[in-house]
């Protein structure tokens, strides 16, 4: 995603608005019934406690089981709180952000960091290091675009020409042992967007673990972390279609883990006929020209960071290649050219490592 920063728009058609996709993945209960929306706690279960925040630009979605109902919402608070402090810390849209503040230094000198967000910083390098030109933090310095379907936002060709050799992950210079980060010229910025959503879905379940809580859901928006223990039903989660995200393709079965999902339909607009969604490819400054959507299962969070978001620039078939070393990490790619069809159409194929195969269920 892209901070905007509004200027005059060019003379050209109109551009048509999408609404927004919040996710692949939506979590089914094991009994296989959908688990509703809400803003508030919902009683769906003797034993189920559920709550919704909007938190990280979507919805935030938990759900507990535990026999005593008091002691579960004190847990979902203190997870809501702790995820509330790591977002308002790695925003790039509040002005008083620890990340902004890296931003602001940018090309002057280094900021000391919170041991959280080095964290992700650190995943981040190393996401850009694993997929080179296919993922990078600094996208960020591509600041014009605007993907809120209120008010979006192309930029002219010269924006993106004068602001794309400031994205480059080699001038993000980190120094864990001083704890300090600095961007080494004017006008760059950060996008965690890609990478700190899934460590702060797992400091969340940490947060509720620590209050005794073994039986959770978080779904953050199409990335989704479960824990269940093992004697107990496994949660179920349905995959959406990225081709047609009203319908499921199917449901996995997990009992811990994450499901993170990467798509073009999240955040779009459509311009002379092109969805302009906001995966932008770090090597051409537009939106990424790859699969149409990618939904990864693992119990790693360090295998699956960043990668949704790589193969939706690198493309289906590099994609795959590169999941065919990972046996830990099952993954699905929409828009793959021909593979393992899953209901869609010619030319709307759907892909399925080995892993996924086996995990996907009729719904």
């Amino acid at each position: 995603m892209s901070e905007s920063q509004l200027i005059s728009r060019p003379a050209s058609p109109p551009i048509q608005a999408g609404r927004r996709r919040l996710a692949l993945a939506l979590p089914l209960l094991a009994c296989g019934l959908m688990l509703p929306s809400a803003r508030a706690a919902t009683p769906a279960a003797p034993d189920l406690y559920q709550v919704s925040r909007p938190l990280m630009g979507t919805q935030l979605d938990l759900a507990l089981h535990g026999k005593d109902p008091s002691a579960l919402a004190d847990a979902a608070d203190a997870a809501l709180r702790e995820m509330a402090r790591l977002e308002a810390m790695m925003s790039r849209y509040r002005p008083d952000s620890a990340l902004n503040a890296i931003q602001l230094a940018a090309g002057l000198h280094e900021v000391a960091v919170p041991p959280e967000l080095m964290q992700v910083l650190l995943m981040a390098r190393q996401a850009a290091q694993r997929n080179p030109g296919q993922f990078d933090p600094t996208v960020g310095s591509l600041c014009d675009w605007d993907f809120d379907p209120a008010h979006p936002h192309l930029p002219e060709p010269v924006q993106i020409a004068r602001q794309l050799p400031l994205v480059n992950a080699q001038h993000l210079i980190l120094n864990p042992r001083r704890s300090t980060a600095y961007l080494t010229q004017r006008g760059m910025r950060l996008d965690l967007g890609g990478i700190a959503k899934l460590p702060i879905l797992q400091a969340g379940m940490d947060v509720l673990q620590q209050h005794g809580v073994r039986h959770a859901m978080i779904n953050g928006g199409g990335d989704v972390l479960v824990s269940s223990p093992p004697d107990q039903r496994p949660w179920r989660i349905g995959l959406r279609d990225p081709h047609q995200p009203e319908r499921l393709l199917g449901s996995i079965a997990l009992h811990r883990g994450f499901v993170a999902s990467s798509g073009d339909y999240e955040r779009y607009f459509m311009h002379d006929g092109q969805r302009m969604h906001h995966i932008l490819d770090p090597k051409t400054g537009y939106p990424a020209h790859g699969p149409h959507g990618v939904v990864l299962v693992s119990e790693q969070l360090s295998e699956i960071n960043g990668l949704g978001a790589a193969i939706m620039v690198a493309g289906a078939e590099t994609g795959r290649r590169q999941l065919a070393g990972m046996p830990r990490t099952d993954a699905l790619i929409a828009g793959a050219g021909a593979g393992a069809g899953a209901g869609a159409g010619a030319g709307q194929s759907i892909w399925l490592s080995a892993g996924m195969q086996q995990r996907l269920q009729a719904v």
